[in-house]
């Protein structure tokens, strides 16, 4: 009798155990089921949002840096928080506005998506397949959009009630327009080291080795990082490296279209739907009713949107030979184009060009031959790698190679030959004396490996040596103090009626300036010193090469009637008015925040750093 099969409990023990697990990993490796880091409330921190919220923000930083960073630069800035911090504090009012049962209706959504350009189509009207391509190129739903498009306007709602009918104290924005309104009347006179009856005395020897001890800054030597290296780039073998006539031939032909260009034309395209709509457009035009901008304007379009560059008779299609004989500043058509009935307008003429192979030669072959060389050394680069990793040193590639050795003492006033490479400088300021020699790349194509030798400790440099330099800065020096005591002294003999030319000065009359004014030839805190100086005193004022004797002769209080007056009036109160509707909006939004419940997920946030990295 065949033995009876024992029951499989453990087999599908396992199996379920593996079902979960694989679950478990659908989650954490971050895939498609995962769309949200965490709640706020009732709401969902979609994963999304806080992308997009974090790409902004990077953006946004980077574009005030005016240079790239990475996102661990990011995060040790700041700049992850204040995207985490904005988000969630968004999602705290959405979830507030929800429990108050704040909400739009479906018109105010339409219109909402209606006002977005990148939903039209040619014809700029509203586009379903465009709304809808554009939606599903960014990860998003209709549903997702529109909701978040509900949410935004309930929440708008929530902090226009919060912050609406707020107005600047009358007080505070008067006392700011007085402030910064009022004006001066005043003439000033410069004074510098011509002015003096006599020149500043020879130093003593230990009239300079008292400034040079009392000021050893002024020369002091920064630190030195004491680097040697070995570099080759593309112009130091290029002028080696012939090239043969016939490549330069066909380089040329093959950017035929540079050298020759034909006559073109900087054209603007406005499509229509049909010839019936450009055609009736095309008459308002004639008729003087509207200008061709107001036109674009109208379809809801920029002229970015319909302009077409520069373009040649052919690129128009069967439109090129009446846009061509138009004058510069003609609408034409409506003319047939590749996508539909549309008016021209021709904006200016571009002649033709043409440069022969031989007027290009010269340039070609400076070109081809750098090209050439920076194809050498990207070749060379597994060779010369190899001789390090073999042990050779520096001096040694010098010798093997097509590479040149060098050493400098590089501060951060070093800025010849390879001190003039940023990724020199960034490659030096980080090595140790442990470091490998590692070939690096330069922006031009060329390479370079540095050994760091040693750092030299900023340091005085000895007396002998700048002994040139503590002559002219105890010189300048007792220059400008001999100048502010001469204007001293004539500042002592200058009453309200006295005319500065009786003093030998040049006079130079201002009238009716702000605090916010600029006179040329004055120091940044010239205007300062000048409003701080009561009416009808003199004030002097140190400059780097002197002085300046200035005399206030009229104290005016802002016009009221003066436009300026009113605008500054205007913006002084919007701008009090909106930073105490911002500190109105914050406190709010952080009380509600503290009250609303905020379940935030580590793992998936890392996991969306780790993509945005």
């Amino acid at each position: 009798m065949a033995e009876q099969k024992k029951p499989r409990y453990f087999l599908w023990a396992i199996m379920l155990l593996l079902c979960v697990g694989l679950l478990g990993f659908g989650t954490g490796g971050f895939n498609s089921n995962v769309r949200s880091i965490g709640t706020v409330g009732d709401k969902d921190v979609s994963v999304t949002s806080y992308r997009n919220a974090l790409n902004q923000q990077l953006s946004a930083f980077e574009s005030q840096l005016g240079s790239r960073i990475t996102f661990q630069e990011a995060e040790s800035l700041g700049v992850v928080a204040l995207a985490q911090s904005q988000l969630i504090t968004a999602r705290t009012l959405d979830n507030e506005a929800t429990q108050m049962g704040l909400s739009v209706g479906d018109e105010r959504v339409r219109e909402e998506v209606l006002r977005v350009p990148s939903f039209r189509g040619l014809d700029g009207s509203f586009d379903r397949e465009a709304y809808r391509s554009a939606l599903r190129r960014n990860g998003i739903t209709e549903a997702l959009y529109e909701t978040s498009i509900r949410e935004s306007a309930a929440r708008t709602i929530l902090q226009s009630a919060i912050v609406g009918g707020i107005a600047a104290p009358e007080a505070y924005t008067d006392q700011l327009v007085q402030f910064y309104g009022e004006q001066r009347d005043f003439v000033w006179a410069s004074l510098t080291a011509d002015d003096l009856e006599a020149a500043i005395a020879e130093p003593t020897g230990d009239d300079l080795r008292a400034y040079y001890e009392a000021n050893p800054d002024l020369f002091t030597a920064p630190e030195a990082r004491e680097i040697s290296y070995a570099w080759l780039t593309p112009d130091m073998i290029q002028d080696d490296l012939e090239i043969e006539e016939d490549t330069l031939r066909q380089i040329y032909n093959d950017r035929i279209a540079e050298f020759v260009q034909p006559e073109r034309r900087l054209v603007e395209r406005l499509v229509f739907v049909d010839a019936a709509s450009a055609t009736a457009a095309k008459a308002r035009l004639d008729a003087g009713e509207i200008d061709f901008d107001a036109l674009v304007e109208e379809r809801g379009l920029d002229l970015a949107d319909i302009d077409l560059g520069d373009v040649d008779k052919d690129e128009l299609g069967t439109a090129g030979e009446a846009v061509f004989a138009a004058n510069a500043g003609d609408v034409v058509g409506p003319l047939n184009s590749s996508i539909g009935p549309a008016l021209f307008r021709m904006n200016a003429v571009l002649n033709a060009q043409e440069t022969s192979f031989e007027d290009a030669a010269d340039q070609l072959r400076i070109e081809a031959s750098a090209d050439r060389a920076r194809r050498v050394i990207d070749g060379s680069v597994e060779f010369i790698t190899d001789l390090l990793v073999g042990g050779a040193s520096l001096e040694e590639l010098a010798n093997e190679t097509d590479m040149q050795f060098g050493q400098i003492s590089l501060t951060p006033d070093s800025a010849d030959e390879i001190a003039a490479y940023d990724e020199f400088r960034a490659a030096a300021a980080t090595a140790s004396e442990s470091d490998f020699p590692a070939i690096n790349n330069l922006s031009d194509g060329g390479i370079f490996a540095l050994r760091l030798d040693g750092v030299t400790p900023p340091s005085v440099i000895p007396f002998a040596d700048v002994r040139e330099q503590v002559v002219a800065f105890w010189t300048a020096d007792q220059e400008r103090a001999a100048v502010v005591t001469l204007a001293e002294e004539l500042a002592d003999q200058i009453d309200p009626l006295t005319d500065f030319a009786s003093l030998d000065l040049a006079p130079i009359n201002e009238f009716g300036l702000t605090r916010r004014s600029f006179v040329e030839g004055t120091p940044p805190a010239f205007m300062t010193e000048v409003f701080a100086t009561p009416l009808s005193e003199t004030v002097v004022v140190e400059t780097p090469t002197g002085a300046i004797i200035a005399r206030v002769d009229a104290i005016n209080p802002p016009d009221p009637e003066d436009p300026m007056t009113s605008a500054e009036r205007e913006q002084i109160s919007g701008l009090a008015q909106g930073g105490i509707a911002q500190d109105l909006f914050d406190a709010y939004a952080g009380a509600v925040q503290r009250r609303t419940d905020v379940q935030l997920d580590a793992a998936i946030i890392n996991a969306v750093h780790s993509q945005v990295q």
